[in-house]
């Protein structure tokens, strides 16, 4: 149970780095981005940009989710609830700001990729050059 919590928690501290890093990213590599942030006037490109980088944010937090608490999916199904508890209502507040199709693709991609970048984690061999790992589930 402790490591279910801890890969929810630290799942979600990844989600938060990596969005925070990759929304860096975006001001300073997308022309114009930065100067329509604030109003979120972002044009098709910037959302298919804030798509993506919301995709690598929830793949990264399922990995970590996962290699926290174990392969059991627990933490990362549990974290895509999270993700989900805290964007829905955010989302509905902005709703009239982007296309539904933009707050449908973000809010499912929550939690379909968390459980994807969990199962990442979990496909690794447990095997390899002939040792075991020591977190392997033997």
């Amino acid at each position: 149970m402790k490591r279910t919590v801890a890969g929810v928690v630290l799942g979600l501290v990844a989600w938060i780095v990596v969005a925070t890093i990759g929304n860096r990213l975006l001001r300073a590599g997308l022309a114009g981005y930065s100067d329509v942030e604030a109003s979120m006037a972002f044009t098709l490109p910037m959302m298919l940009a804030r798509l993506l980088l919301g995709a690598v944010s929830s793949l990264c937090a399922g990995y970590v989710a996962a290699w926290t608490a174990g392969s059991s999916g627990a933490a990362a199904k549990a974290l895509a609830v999270v993700l989900l508890a805290i964007f829905i209502p955010m989302h509905c507040a902005l709703w009239a700001k982007f296309p539904a199709w933009y707050h449908l693709v973000f809010l499912a991609s929550l939690g379909v990729l968390t459980v994807v970048g969990a199962k990442m984690r979990g496909s690794r061999p447990a095997r390899v050059s002939g040792c075991v790992r020591p977190d392997a589930d033997l």
